[in-house]
């Protein structure tokens, strides 16, 4: 047996040790079809005795009893046993799932359930997987290995959001590898590899992810997190400074995990050397759980009460508006479609209502996945039968949402901390993305979804997340549903922080344990001080702007030379400088565009101050390219100018500075005429680009739809070819089986024209190939038979067949025998009429009856 050749070691040092001896790590282990190959590579290579625990979930027949314990025994020394309800989970031993159950883990005890479904589709993988998550968290660890379909995709999902460890086995090496390959495409394997290399893979890294308290605080260090958060920065366009530390250092540990790296430091120089691992990393920050309908609760609040109370505010109709932020692959943009759908099925109304879909997010490969449309058939977990049967349509192994709800959503990257927001929203769903960020964060992002909706416009949050102190901005519809409507109030409202590229520079690390001496920390402390300061007291007032004139940044007082326009808030230098400033201002900023050095305009008068002007662009760092400083020197003692001679030059002077003073001003308004021209073209191109964006979906979506026709086509071409073949060869047969009989046969259709004759039937009657389709009776014969056709078409009527001798030339005698033509589907379609040469009988006879009256 194959079983025999392998060897059972016992390790020494116990090096899976890694965490309090009565809490051991679990791993879950999933396999379907060629798991028990697998399974048996894996454990004859775990070295015990270890620090583990292992589960094992195998698709098993339902009315059999499991031998599975006793087969997997001679592989381990390990104890191995079939789980019981509530059964303790302890280290150094194997617990396989019983037949017909699903097993779950609360508190490190395994509990039993019976399942959903006695037959067809259960994915037992995915659910003790997803509990486990939940249970355990990072320590969690999952398996994947051979097997048919998709279960443990989700389920490995769920480890890998909580910090887990997933772990697949490498699809070349498997059996089956559908299991394998789903997670591997899915990007949520952090270990590939055959199945007996898995076990000192995962050793590894449970062994260098045992770290104490001390050890994981050294590892924090600020100017090395700093340049984790720039390298993704300049690799990504993403910042990621603002997100809760504890999310990016879990993110980090985990990455560092896997590459065996002892601190943080040596992490970052594997990091800025390695572009894939850099990838890796922003995939790791983005990875989050989501699946179709994900809190029931939630989505039949929307549907019975929600939903129905936003369209009754829209008698007439209305093309609803929806935004799903950090949209991921799609699942939750397409359930708000498909529920909205479910309901204005349900709700009639006199209006007619359309839904536009705006789903974002700032992973490009979830998005391509969500473009698709196409999920394993493991969702029929989360979606009732009337769902996938309205909304999805099979295809292979899998379901691809129909064309209908498709249409309605339009994905697209996006960061939304950093890039502009959708704006006349109705709904707007930002559910467990909050968690991941900062309060500060938090804090701007709730003014800005009320910005973004209209009137009676709904906020949907995360089952841990609430809109905080900005209860003057939303009010929620039901107690602990997370759903929120805006208020529309007559009040100032909270200020909106627009999403932006640039980001002031930030300290990622807050309450930092003390790691310095004080007297480090007080010269640190007088430093800052210090330059404070100076920035505030000593510096000339100065703004950062872009080459629009917006103000990005703001230093010193500048009350004297900017201030508030009237009406609407505008934080436009061209907008807030004074008048004696705007047009040198203007002139300023276009020459700094056009050259390296600054531009310095001297001796300016506002008020009773006289400044200097220095306009410079900045080259220098990369991230501020493109923007522009604004300084506002003021002079101490104002310059003497020499007195001029009152004359005629000094009116000529006058009149050539109001001349310019006035081209200027006609420049002004020429310039913001051509501004709101090029804004109102700005709000054209982005709805072109909507419009653009849909028909691409659209072109994409018919693109699929071909390809899948098209392989649908082959197929049928493919069994279109075959039967072909078969009837080649019946027709074959046929034609062989009617000449050895050497019998005369002519096939007649209901109007007794021909459709069918053997060779033989051309010594009788004159026939050629072209005669198919003449009646009989126009075909010269040697036949005496007159009454051929009468009797046939007796045959047709009565069914029944007509047999007769009939005399030929030369002496002939043929048998005729008129039957009835009867097709596969018991239809007459006309006749049969085989001729049998009876010659030589006849004349045996004739001599016969001679030769008796002799005797």
């Amino acid at each position: 047996m194959k079983n025999q050749s392998k060897t059972l070691t016992k390790h020494p040092k116990d090096p899976c040790k890694l965490a309090v001896v009565n809490t051991p790590i679990i791993v879950g282990i999933g396999a379907s079809a060629g798991g028990l190959e697998a399974l048996e590579d894996f454990f004859s290579h775990v070295l015990t005795p270890c620090n583990i625990a292992f589960v094992v979930i195998q698709h098993l027949d339902p009315t059999r009893i499991s031998i599975m314990p006793e087969l997997l025994q001679r592989t381990t020394l390990m104890k191995v046993t079939q789980a019981r309800n509530g059964m303790e989970v302890k280290p150094n031993c194997v617990y396989v799932i019983p037949p017909n159950k699903d097993l779950s883990i609360i508190h490190g005890s395994l509990l039993l359930l019976d399942p959903v479904e006695s037959r067809g589709l259960r994915l037992p993988i995915d659910f003790f997987f997803r509990s486990l998550a939940n249970d355990q968290n990072e320590r969690a660890v999952g398996v994947i290995l051979s097997g048919m379909g998709s279960d443990g995709t989700l389920g490995l999902r769920a480890i890998k959001e909580n910090a887990g460890l997933s772990v697949v086995q490498s699809p070349e090496f498997a059996k089956f590898d559908s299991m394998p390959h789903s997670a591997v495409n899915m990007g949520l394997a952090d270990i590939v590899a055959p199945a007996e290399a898995l076990p000192e893979r995962i050793a590894a890294f449970l062994k260098h992810s045992r770290r104490d308290v001390p050890t994981r605080l050294k590892l924090k260090s600020t100017s090395a997190l700093e340049q984790i958060v720039i390298i993704l920065r300049e690799r990504s366009g993403n910042d990621f400074s603002l997100y809760k530390k504890n999310t990016i250092y879990r993110r980090i540990e985990r990455r560092m995990d896997l590459h065996q790296l002892k601190n943080i430091s040596l992490y970052t120089h594997y990091l800025r050397d390695n572009p894939q691992e850099q990838d890796l990393l922003f995939k790791e920050m983005l990875i989050g759980v989501t699946n179709f309908f994900r809190d029931h609760k939630v989505w039949a609040q929307l549907k019975s009460v929600t939903l129905p109370a936003l369209l009754a505010n829209y008698p007439e109709g209305k093309e609803l508006r929806a935004w799903v932020t950090a949209c991921s692959t799609g699942e939750e943009a397409y359930s708000l479609a498909m529920t909205v759908m479910d309901v204005l099925d349900d709700v009639k109304h006199k209006g007619r209502f359309k839904l536009q879909v705006f789903a974002t997010d700032v992973g490009e490969d979830a998005i391509n996945i969500a473009r698709k449309g196409y999920y394993p058939a493991s969702i029929e977990a989360d979606l009732s039968s009337q769902q996938l049967n309205r909304y999805f349509n099979k295809d292979g192994s899998g379901y691809r949402i129909n064309k209908q709800i498709r249409d309605m959503v339009i994905f697209a990257p996006q960061n939304i901390i950093m890039d502009p927001p959708f704006t006349k929203l109705d709904i707007v769903t930002c559910r467990n993305l909050l968690i991941y960020l900062g309060p500060e964060l938090q804090k701007k992002l709730i003014p800005l979804f009320h910005y973004t909706l209209t009137s009676h416009g709904i906020l949907i949050l995360g089952n841990a997340e609430t809109i905080g102190n900005s209860t003057s901005l939303f009010t929620e519809i039901k107690e602990n549903t997370r759903i929120y409507t805006r208020i529309d109030s007559t009040a100032p409202q909270m200020e909106v922080d627009f999403p932006t590229r640039i980001f002031p520079i930030i300290s990622l690390v807050e309450n930092e344990p003390e790691r310095t001496s004080k007297m480090t920390t007080n010269i640190t402390n007088l430093q800052m001080q210090a330059d404070q300061i100076l920035l505030q007291s000593y510096s000339p007032a100065a703004v950062l702007v872009n080459a629009a004139g917006d103000i990005i940044y703001i230093n010193g007082r500048t009350g004297k030379y900017l201030e508030p326009a009237a009406g609407k808030a505008n934080w436009n230098i061209h907008v807030m400088a004074r008048e004696e400033l705007q047009h040198q201002i203007h002139l300023a900023m276009m020459k700094a565009q056009l050259q390296i050095e600054p531009v310095n305009i001297k001796n300016l008068t506002v008020d009773t101050h006289t400044i200097n002007l220095t306009v410079q662009a900045i080259t220098k760092p990369k991230a501020l390219l493109g923007l522009m400083m604004v300084v506002f020197t003021e002079m101490l003692t104002p310059t003497k100018l020499p007195r001029r001679k009152r004359g005629s030059a000094e009116k000529e002077s006058q009149a050539e500075l109001q001349q310019a003073h006035d081209e200027i001003q006609s420049l002004r308004e020429q310039m913001q005429s051509s501004q709101e021209e090029l804004k109102s073209a700005n709000e054209e191109l982005q709805s072109t680009n909507e419009e653009l964006q849909s028909t691409n979906e659209e072109l994409t979506t018919s693109k699929e739809e071909m390809q899948s026709m098209n392989e649908e086509l082959q197929t049928v071409n493919t069994e279109l070819r075959s039967k072909v073949d078969d009837l080649s060869w019946v027709n074959n047969d046929m034609e062989n089986l009617l000449d050895s009989t050497q019998i005369a046969t002519i096939f007649l259709d209901n109007e007794l024209h021909v459709r069918r004759f053997t060779n033989y039937a051309t010594h009788l009657f004159k026939l050629i190939q072209s005669d198919v389709g003449r009646a009989l009776s126009d075909i010269v014969t040697e036949l005496d038979y007159v009454r051929l056709q009468e009797d046939s078409k007796e045959v047709l009527k009565t069914l029944v067949f007509i047999e007769k001798e009939i005399t030929a030339k030369n002496k002939r005698w043929f048998k005729v025998r008129i039957m009835p033509y009867r097709t596969q589907e018991n239809v007459i379609d006309g006749v049969v009429i085989t001729f049998t040469d009876i010659s030589e009988a006849k004349l045996l006879e004739s001599e016969l009856r001679k030769i008796r009256p002799t005797t």
